[in-house]
């Protein structure tokens, strides 16, 4: 696994590729952090949001002009990068870019997009939806392992909790730990509220560092945070980014969090 075992890695970026200016923005001030703290640090950007709550939503660029845009931010500044698929026939062309191969959490029990996913040969991050418990995870796991995958790790990014709600259940990582999971905490999708705001999902970016500090303390070797230059202006899922001048004193926390619970 490009990742590593014995330090807190983070998956950091916007929701969407909104165009090529915002993520070379971001993947810049991303990559100085993680150089000026030695954090492990993953680039993250959709090319296609393909669940958005409204048919008028902005979706993204595309598979062909998005990986175009992730493949100059990786070379430009030197950081792996990860976003998702939503279709079978997808995971080969990403996987010539892409460092990990994301997997959409309502897609993360379709088997021959696990299958696509899998046979690259690429690390997969699969986010657990917000329909399954911990442990029907391992029917994930399974599906992996037989096509060959046993570098993966899943995504704990809420459980739904009534209407337009999400709660996340931090011994459901334990749980996942406990069997051998590498298991990274989505705190920005967490405090998401789907469909929130009718036409689109709202949530409490505030909320989303409380999160983060719990899923580590709880076993989490990684952490999943959205982040944008301008949160109130982002194209998808703002009310739950975080915005990416407040960044870097909660990455620092959060890897205090991380000693304390492993080290001592």
């Amino acid at each position: 696994m490009i990742l590593p075992s014995d330090k807190l890695f983070f998956i950091l970026g916007p929701c969407v590729i909104e165009s090529r200016d915002l993520v070379m923005r971001t993947a810049q001030a991303v990559a100085e952090i993680a150089e000026r703290n030695s954090l492990p640090v993953v680039f993250k950007a959709s090319f296609d949001k393909a669940n958005r709550t409204s048919l008028s939503s902005f979706r993204g660029p595309g598979m062909e002009e998005g990986l175009r845009i992730l493949e100059e931010a990786k070379r430009e500044f030197g950081l792996p990068v990860t976003t998702d698929i939503h279709l079978p026939d997808q995971a080969l062309p990403v996987s010539q870019v892409a460092d990990i191969l994301q997997i959409p959490a309502f897609l993360c029990r379709q088997t021959d997009l696990l299958t696509a996913a899998a046979k690259t040969g690429k690390t997969v991050n699969v986010k657990k939806a917000q329909f399954l418990a911990p442990w029907d995870m391992d029917g994930v796991a399974e599906k992996l392992r037989c096509q060959g995958c046993h570098d993966f790790f899943f995504t704990e990014r809420g459980s739904s909790f009534g209407y337009n709600t999400l709660v996340v259940d931090m011994t459901g990582i334990a749980h996942m730990v406990r069997k051998g999971y590498p298991v990274v905490i989505d705190a920005t999708h967490s405090v998401q509220k789907p469909g929130g705001l009718g036409s689109s999902s709202g949530g409490d970016r505030t909320l989303a560092p409380v999160l983060a500090r719990a899923g580590v303390a709880s076993g989490a070797s990684g952490v999943f945070l959205e982040v944008h230059p301008d949160p109130d202006r982002a194209l998808s899922d703002g009310p739950n980014s975080l915005p990416l001048d407040t960044l870097e004193p909660l990455l620092l926390e959060l890897v205090r969090v991380y000693k304390a619970v492993h080290h001592g």
